[in-house]
């Protein structure tokens, strides 16, 4: 499925015809079900309310979330200075910042960038991202049985999942034994709140599977992609400096260097806030969507979709739709300016997903 027309009537306009997640063999295997990324009917309908509610309540957007950021970034800017200027490679610091944030949210707790656990915690999900875009991650996903019967690095990826889950549930019992049920600190909280609220309902999603599942598919669909995403903004403003150079001056002219930023400069900073939408925009990080499927038989567009047809919305095509994007081939925040220089939305800004 291509182009910023065809996705969005898709996934926007008749999103609750396309709402299914197909199944992914290898996150079946990982997930078995479980969690919001790939399940579907109630489960899926119960946890995205369930976490897009608490997200909301415990950070996004919120002063919380800001002060975990910020705090954060402190300690990665130590971490830059001890290098003393040296040459060095940003991934692994960008990625242990970012995980520690979304620690914050999941365990109510950042880790020391030394500390064994969370650095096991960064090598396996470094891991599990990687196997699934590896060439034998593919071969899983096409012929899973074969796979199965083989020796391969799907077994290490496995077996160091296992151990990952045996770490969530380690956390989750602490929590189990500390919680306030007045005072949620974190995700895992509230999840363990509402979970003893529906224990004596036979329909209810929020058991300790679904929990531990949804943990992971926080830290799967969080860590990386953001890191990765700063990563490509330092390498796309050493190439452009004359953009890093009008970026920093709207930066120390609204915010100085004596104080972190915050949410709330944000609407006084258009400039720096387009570069950030375009490097997204730029770098196309998640060129394909989550294989979406048919729930029933549907007729879009003229054609006739019979039920439990997989469909695979291009969003590569919908950041680089000539139609929506004046040099779509071209890092220019532009693309987020209006002729005032103040930042303006474009619908086809989709860099992960759309719809539901």
């Amino acid at each position: 499925m291509t182009q910023y027309d065809t996705v969005k009537e898709a996934l926007v306009d008749n999103a609750d015809d396309f709402v299914g997640r197909a199944p992914v063999p290898f996150m079946q295997r990982v997930l078995k079900g479980y969690g919001i990324a790939i399940s579907n009917g109630e489960r899926w309908r119960q946890l995205r309310r369930f976490a897009l509610t608490t997200l909301r309540d415990f950070g996004m957007g919120r002063k919380r979330m800001e002060g975990w950021i910020q705090e954060e970034s402190k300690h990665l800017l130590e971490t830059i200075k001890e290098t003393n200027s040296a040459q060095f490679d940003p991934t692994f610091y960008l990625s242990r910042a970012v995980s520690n944030i979304i620690c914050a949210l999941v365990f109510g707790q950042r880790f020391s960038y030394e500390d064994s656990h969370f650095l096991h915690l960064l090598q396996v999900i470094n891991g599990v991202l990687r196997f699934g875009s590896s060439t034998w991650g593919q071969l899983y996903n096409i012929f899973p049985w074969l796979v199965e019967l083989l020796p391969g690095k799907h077994l290490k990826v496995l077996n160091d999942v296992e151990k990952l889950k045996a770490f969530s549930r380690i956390k989750v019992q602490e929590h189990k034994g500390s919680m306030d049920p007045d005072n949620p600190r974190d995700f895992i909280d509230c999840f363990l709140i509402r979970l003893s609220q529906e224990k004596d309902s036979p329909n209810t999603e929020f058991h300790y599977e679904n929990l531990i599942a949804s943990v992971l598919n926080l830290f799967l669909a969080g860590t990386e992609t953001t890191s990765t995403t700063i990563r490509y903004a330092l390498m796309l403003l050493i190439k452009h400096p004359e953009i890093q150079d009008r970026m920093q001056k709207e930066i120390d002219t609204v915010i100085g260097q004596e104080r972190s930023p915050s949410m709330e400069d944000r609407k006084s900073l258009p400039f720096t806030d387009a570069v950030i939408h375009e490097v997204q925009r730029y770098i196309d990080l998640v060129p394909l969507n989550v294989p979406h499927y048919a729930t029933h038989q549907i007729t879009f567009r003229g054609y006739t979709i019979p039920k439990g047809t997989v469909i695979i919305p291009l969003l590569h095509s919908v950041l680089r739709d000539e139609e929506h994007w004046e040099k779509p081939w071209t890092f220019d925040p532009k693309h987020f300016l209006d002729r005032n220089g103040k930042f303006k939305k474009n619908p086809a800004f989709m860099p992960f997903s759309a719809g539901k």
